[in-house]
């Protein structure tokens, strides 16, 4: 999911190799080193005669130029018999290019860049060029690095590639990818710049015993082979694909103190249960029933329609899940995300999972109809919001999302909805919703106390139950945000 998962892998690794090894003087965050793959693509790749014959395909095909990654043009690749097709599909669920694509460069050329508190790090380059990218490498090695987490001639990889997940991707998945990444996608002979990082925060050693504690074998861990199929029973082909490819947990799942995932699958009522860090100044909510931000209101069709065009009637994306639909899931066949939206439903509730806080009440909504605007934020909220929210705080449906009954009110930490009111928020287009809408920036008109008013009004309107938000919850929200998104000369 574009840099959140890059960084979250990042703090994994390093605060790991730490607790591990007492490296304290190193332990805050981790770097992928320029070159080091880090997603399912992102690992590993071999020169076009390498290519094994997946599926009875012949192994070695001329190179495909043509560019495969062209926005607003979704693929039929569930169930295609051609490997090549097949393996652009899978990519496209496994959001390679999010990650290693610089903004205006070429499709997984890497480059992108990630600051961290060691230095800046770039993503590599991922395509079949044999020296700047990846085209080196034979599938054996391909498949090593993505569900193994060993690169070719670096050793363990840092888990900014989130191979924990990738290991349940099933073999024939593998070979196709690699097919795709081999002979479709484009050599780019441009190599990522150095990463700024200095030894000894570079060593990666440690990474391999944190590897061996808390990544799985993929060997032990493969889906029985009726999950794998696009035909499978939707549940089943849900798990695949969440626990797998798609990798959710590695945002939406709460991290130990050593940083690995608390959970990788359903076997765990903390798998999906929401991430407990901020990724790229967001807080992952939680994709399970139960809390005030799950997904108990939402029907499966709500889940298939969020991830196909980014909006449903209870919300639309934000923060990471905007470059996650535009890279990814509106590209994915009706019937996976229908099975992503049955698996999710199917979640029990997380450990101490509460009903969702919301209750339908017209009061607020009579109160401003009326110009009460007694009640503190009330004002604000018709200065800044009601013209596109309403006074009901119903929105319009696909365009601007209802503040009533919304997760991200709803939810205990008040850290997303305080940063779409700093920052803004912009909706993605896609194939089928092909129209944006952008919630504009209010850090700059706004200071921390008045942020804190008009979150603490949305969250106690309309029926929303949710606990009020202070002046320094603002103010840390406001200082992890670029200082250009919300406005430098906002008061505080």
């Amino acid at each position: 999911m574009k840099t959140s998962t890059l960084q979250r892998g990042l703090i994994a690794a390093a605060a790991a190799a730490a607790c591990v090894f007492g490296i304290n003087s190193w332990a805050q965050k981790e770097a992928m080193p320029s070159g080091e793959p880090a997603s399912p693509a992102a690992a590993t790749s071999a020169s076009p005669s390498n290519v094994p014959a997946p599926r009875g395909q012949v192994a070695a095909q001329p190179m495909v130029t043509t560019a495969p990654w062209q926005p607003g043009k979704p693929i039929d690749g569930a169930t295609s018999s051609d490997p090549l097709v097949r393996g652009e599909y899978l990519a496209r669920m496994g959001d390679c290019v999010a990650c290693h694509t610089a903004p205006g460069g070429k499709p997984f050329a890497g480059g992108l860049a990630m600051a961290t508190p060691i230095g800046t790090i770039y993503s590599s380059n991922i395509t079949p060029d044999k020296d700047a990218g990846i085209g080196s490498y034979s599938f054996e090695d391909f498949d090593q690095a993505v569900r193994h987490g060993k690169a070719k001639g670096k050793g363990s990889l840092y888990p900014a590639m989130p191979y924990p997940s990738y290991a349940r991707v099933s073999e024939q998945d593998m070979r196709d990818m690699y097919a795709f990444f081999m002979q479709k996608v484009e050599p780019i002979p441009s190599a990522p710049p150095e990463n700024g990082i200095t030894w000894p925060l570079s060593m990666r050693w440690p990474l391999g015993v944190w590897r061996a504690m808390f990544a799985p074998d993929a060997g032990k861990v493969q889906a029985a082979s009726d999950a794998v199929a696009p035909t499978a029973n939707p549940q089943l082909r849900g798990a695949y694909l969440v626990e797998g490819l798609g990798h959710c947990g590695a945002c939406h799942t709460p991290r130990a103190f050593t940083m690995q995932e608390k959970a990788l699958t359903n076997s765990d009522p903390l798998f999906l249960s929401g991430g407990d860090q901020p990724v790229d100044g967001w807080i992952p909510k939680s994709l399970r029933s139960g809390g005030p931000d799950g997904l108990d209101r939402w029907s499966a069709a709500d889940i298939v329609a969020l991830l196909k065009t980014g909006r449903n009637n209870h919300t639309a994306v934000f923060g990471g899940m905007t470059d996650v639909i535009a890279h990814s899931t509106q590209y994915i066949s009706d019937s996976d995300l229908n099975a992503i939206a049955v698996y999710l439903k199917s979640l029990g509730p997380a450990k101490d999972g509460k009903a969702s806080a919301f209750a339908a009440n017209a009061d607020t909504a009579n109160a401003l109809w009326k110009g009460d605007v007694s009640k503190t934020g009330a004002a604000l909220y018709l200065d800044n919001c009601a013209a596109c929210h309403r006074s009901d705080g119903q929105g319009y449906q696909q365009v601007f999302p209802a503040l009533a009954g919304n997760p991200v009110v709803l939810s205990h930490d008040p850290n997303n909805l305080i940063a779409i009111m700093l920052q803004g928020s912009k909706v993605p287009a896609t194939a089928t919703r092909p129209s944006t809408f952008t919630m504009p920036a209010f850090g700059w008109r706004l200071n921390d106390q008045q942020a804190a008013e008009l979150a603490s009004f949305v969250r106690s309107s309309w029926g929303n139950q949710a606990g009020a938000v202070s002046a320094s919850q603002a103010t840390a929200v406001r200082k992890s945000l670029p200082a250009e998104a919300t406005g430098q000369g906002a008061a505080r």
